[in-house]
């Protein structure tokens, strides 16, 4: 293992990329997520490994670039965040529905409008029912590992999906901070040259996203449900390697200080850390207080967060998008379906926080945390943070 060496997380996003041997990549640069498509142009055109990297006038001409190479058998990535995920729309879901392994880097950000740069989930968020597959990380080495993982996860023979590994903008990409790298060797050794399981060439015809007619398209919908269900299992086996390997540990659902807690708070992406010094401050005050980070966003780790909100009597559950109109936050709806139907389940307390890149910092959660009850009572099924009246 490397000595840590400062880097900007989405340079070294980049630098996990090569890491994997990836044979073809095709980005369209959108701000926040410029700075991996930049370095890892960089690194293809200085030889450092032997891809192609193809230069495309769109983010749809990216995902189709890269979807058409892993048609063929080649390790494929892309990147993008917002409009630019927004714009490929149209292809998220056909990379699925063809079994295809690409991996997406995602610098989470504000979808417009108003036009914000900012980071929130706004764009993953939109797209969860795309059928890829998706994780998050809370700070730069995580995004490292993920970038690694996500390969030996879609590339798997029981899964065959694509991943996007989340990182939010600014807040996380654009902060430099000490990582440490694996070797070459050690990712050669955790990572296989990817085996396609079919792949277009010339001299052997095959077809792929063909018409699917209505006495077949509901199997092919419920074959690829089954495969992004059951890929949670390989997930979680995956991490379990990482473990062995590298000694940092990843679950579907991370938990912090939840021994003993009756307050529960559950974030996704990079405000977990401040949430943590949030939930060291009130245990210092005595308040009963744990954190659930979520890091598996699909597939939906519902038998996880079931075991980890056992015996408490409040969760506090932070969103960084809204559903419009709707019941408030959309992870805030997995959980209460998740918990619906369970026995002696917790009040569900619902934030949405930090739209647009709005700051939140340690004293904002301790007051979400200290003021659940009373949010409670209200009677909203939420409330967004920190509304300037």
């Amino acid at each position: 293992m490397t000595k840590p060496v400062g880097m900007e997380v989405a340079v070294a996003a980049a630098e996990a990329v090569a890491l994997c041997n990836i044979d073809v990549a095709a980005c369209y640069p959108i701000t926040p997520n410029t700075h991996i498509a930049e370095h890892l142009a960089d690194i293809i055109a200085d030889g450092r490994i032997d891809a192609e990297y193809i230069t495309v006038e769109s983010e749809h001409s990216a995902l189709s670039a890269v979807m058409g190479a892993s048609g063929t058998g080649a390790r494929t990535f892309t990147a993008t965040s917002s409009q630019g995920l927004m714009y490929m729309h149209e292809i998220l879901p056909i990379t699925p529905a063809m079994r295809l392994p690409v991996v997406m880097g995602l610098g989470n950000r504000a979808v417009s409008g108003p036009i914000n740069i900012w980071n929130d989930h706004s764009d993953i968020i939109m797209q969860r029912d795309s059928g890829w597959l998706s994780i998050f990380a809370d700070n730069g080495q995580e995004a490292v590992d993920m970038f690694i993982q996500a390969f030996k996860i879609a590339e798997h023979p029981d899964v065959l999906l694509p991943i996007n590994v989340n990182m939010d903008g600014f807040q996380l990409t654009h902060v430099v901070e000490p990582i440490v790298f694996p070797t070459q060797a050690q990712v050669n050794k955790f990572l296989p040259p990817y085996k396609p399981f079919a792949s277009l060439h010339p001299d052997h015809p095959l077809s792929m996203g063909t018409l699917g007619l209505p006495e077949i398209y509901t199997e092919a919908v419920k074959a690829r449900d089954v495969a992004t269900v059951n890929a949670k299992k390989v997930i979680v086996q995956i991490w379990q390697e990482w473990e062995k390997q590298f000694g940092r540990k990843y679950e579907p659902v991370m938990t912090y200080k939840t021994a003993g807690a009756e307050i529960l708070i559950l974030t996704m992406g990079s405000m977990g850390e401040t949430a943590e010094v949030a939930v060291d401050a009130l245990r210092k005050k005595g308040v009963k207080v744990g954190l659930l980070k979520l890091k598996l966003w699909r597939p939906f780790p519902f038998d996880e967060i079931r075991k980890a909100v056992r015996g408490a009597k409040t969760l506090v559950v932070t969103d960084r998008a809204l559903s419009y109109g709707g019941p408030g936050g959309p992870v805030c709806s997995e959980i209460r379906a998740a918990l619906y139907d369970q026995p002696n389940r917790p009040e569900i307390v619902n934030y949405i926080i930090g739209l647009g890149g709005r700051d939140v910092r340690v004293e904002d959660f301790m007051k979400m945390i200290e003021g659940a009850p009373k949010a409670k009572k209200s009677g909203d099924a939420y409330q967004i943070y920190g509304v300037r009246e």
